[in-house]
Order: structure tokens, then C-alpha cells, then sequence
């Protein structure tokens, strides 16, 4: 490797680390804005993240792409459908982490990677191969073992993992650029969340310039704090191989369980410690394996 190609190579790595890095400590921001619901976070999430993406796109000249994807059906259907999903995604996890359920979430995000594979499989006729299967078995006996000391299907660990593993699969089926497709799935949301914004407000509710000018702040920063780390991870994904972003990817649900145990003392038992070593166990097999099949993988372009 020579010295061009190892400072992509670093900076590849710096972009990772801040991607995983934001999104880790992600429960951090939403704990500050726990004053307002769930749907008003939401809502104002989507639309300052839209108002931010447009100006990015503007800036960057990738307007053009987005009204091409706009014009082309089979972009639009495909890029509907993720809506859907990252609108169920983002939903699900502020609820956990407004209601003291990280651990779940976590759990949720560690197992999403497998869920992958398994979706490749199922959906794309992919093979399986043994490594897989055994750590898809460990990560099985993790979630039932998750379930047994709730009492009930860990459903947000559930759908969480589902959830974004079927968005990152119609993503690959979108001919469209991260950024670009983000504003159009932002815009797709738009009326939605802006209309529910625009009635709590009008019937007397809504937390957004009632409360406090932190609390109003901090709602306006949901738009960079949702598009800067999907761009890092971007610029991390061509210059990285898939196999170190591979690793990097758990840097993120690492960092909510020790929140959620360290710093939010969430309760964490017996039972509990069980569970996740099982779910840890099948993450080492998965990277591993995963390490030595992308040792020869070429950088990906994530648009």
C-alpha cells in the first residue's frame, strides 16, 4: 500500500470512527430532549433534517440527482418503501431511549448484521455458510434468551434489526446517492410530519418554542445530527474495505450498552448478562469470518 493509499486508508478510518461515534452517543441527545413526545421528536427530526439535506445538495450540485430520482418510478416506489422502514426505524429507537430501553436497542443493532446476511439469503438467494449459520443459531439463542428475562419478545430489538436490515436492502436496490436519497425520503415524510407539527400547534400543544430556547435549539440540531454521520460514513465507505467497516459498525451499539448500564443504570442481570454474551459470541464468530473473507475486498462505493 503506498502513502496515497494509506491516507485514504486513515482518513477512511477517522470518517468511520466519527460516523460510529455519533451515532453511539446518539441516546445522549435524546435523553436532553425527553421533554418533548416521541412523534413531536420525530417529526422534528424529519423535517430539519430535510431543511439541512436540501441545503446540502444545493451546495454540493446534487439537486439534479434528486429530481431524476424523483422523475424515475421504479427509484421512487424502491426509495417510498425505505421511508417506511427508516421512519419505523427512528420511531422505535427514540421510544427506547425516551423509555429506558437501551439495552434492547443495542442488542437490536448488534444482531442487524446478521439479519443481513440472513435477508441476502432469503430475498437474494445468497448461501450461507457455516461460520454464519453457527453465529445466526448464537445470536437466535441470544434474543430468546433476551425474551425469557423480559417475559415477552424483545420487539424493539426485533424491530429495529429488521427494520434497518430491509431499509439497507432496498437502499442497494435504489439508484441513488446517500445523501440524495435521504432528502427524498426526508421530503417523502414532509407532509406527514410537518401536518402534525403544524396541528399540535395550532390546537395549543407542542413543546417547540413553549418550553425553552434549549430545548427548541437542540430540536433544530436534529437535522445535522441525522446528516453528518450518514455523510461520514459515506466518505468511510469508499475509502474503507467492507470488512474493517465491518467492525467498525459495533463501535456504535457498544457504546449504548455502556451508557445504558454505566450511565443510565438500566437494570442488567443475570439473565440479561446471559443474553448478550450469546449475542457477543456470534458477533466475534460473524467478524471473524468476516475479517478473513474481506481481507482481498475491494473499497465500496456507498454513493
Amino acid at each position: 500500500m503506498g502513502e496515497p493509499a494509506r491516507r485514504e486508508h486513515r482518513l477512511g478510518l477517522a470518517y468511520g470512527f466519527s460516523a460510529y461515534l455519533v451515532w453511539g452517543f446518539f441516546p445522549i441527545y435524546l435523553k436532553a430532549v425527553a421533554a418533548a413526545p416521541v412523534m413531536e421528536v420525530l417529526a422534528h427530526r424529519v423535517v430539519w433534517a430535510f431543511l439541512f439535506l436540501l441545503a446540502l445538495c444545493a451546495v454540493t450540485g446534487q439537486l439534479a440527482a434528486v429530481r431524476a430520482a424523483l422523475a424515475n418510478r421504479k427509484a421512487l416506489a424502491v426509495l417510498a418503501g425505505s421511508t417506511v422502514l427508516i421512519a419505523i426505524n427512528w420511531g422505535v429507537y427514540i421510544f427506547s431511549v425516551m423509555n429506558g430501553r437501551m439495552l434492547e436497542s443495542s442488542l437490536g443493532y448488534y444482531v442487524n448484521p446478521l439479519v443481513n446476511v440472513l435477508l441476502g439469503v432469503v430475498i437474494l438467494g445468497e448461501r450461507l455458510e457455516m461460520p454464519v449459520r453457527f453465529a445466526t443459531a448464537l445470536a437466535a439463542l441470544g434474543v430468546a434468551s433476551m425474551a425469557m428475562s423480559l417475559g415477552h419478545v424483545p420487539w424493539i430489538s426485533v424491530t429495529l434489526a429488521f427494520s434497518f436490515g430491509l431499509y439497507g436492502l432496498l437502499r442497494k436496490l435504489a439508484p441513488v446517492g446517500a445523501l440524495s436519497g435521504l432528502l427524498i425520503e426526508t421530503l417523502l415524510l414532509l407532509p406527514f410530519t410537518a401536518g402534525f407539527l403544524l396541528s399540535r400547534a395550532v390546537a395549543g400543544g407542542g413543546v417547540f418554542l413553549r418550553t425553552s430556547g434549549t430545548l427548541d435549539l437542540l430540536l433544530l440540531l436534529s437535522g445535522p445530527a441525522t446528516a453528518v454521520p450518514l455523510l461520514c460514513f459515506a466518505a468511510a465507505a469508499r475509502r474503507l474495505p467492507l470488512s474493517t467497516l465491518g467492525f467498525l459498525q459495533y463501535l456504535s451499539p457498544t457504546i449504548q450498552f455502556l451508557l445504558a448500564v454505566l450511565v443510565y443504570r438500566e437494570p442488567f442481570d443475570t439473565a440479561r448478562l446471559g443474553a448478550f454474551v450469546l449475542i457477543w459470541a456470534a458477533v466475534v464468530l460473524f467478524g471473524v469470518h468476516t475479517a478473513r473473507r474481506g481481507r482481498a475486498e475491494p473499497v465500496v462505493d456507498a454513493g
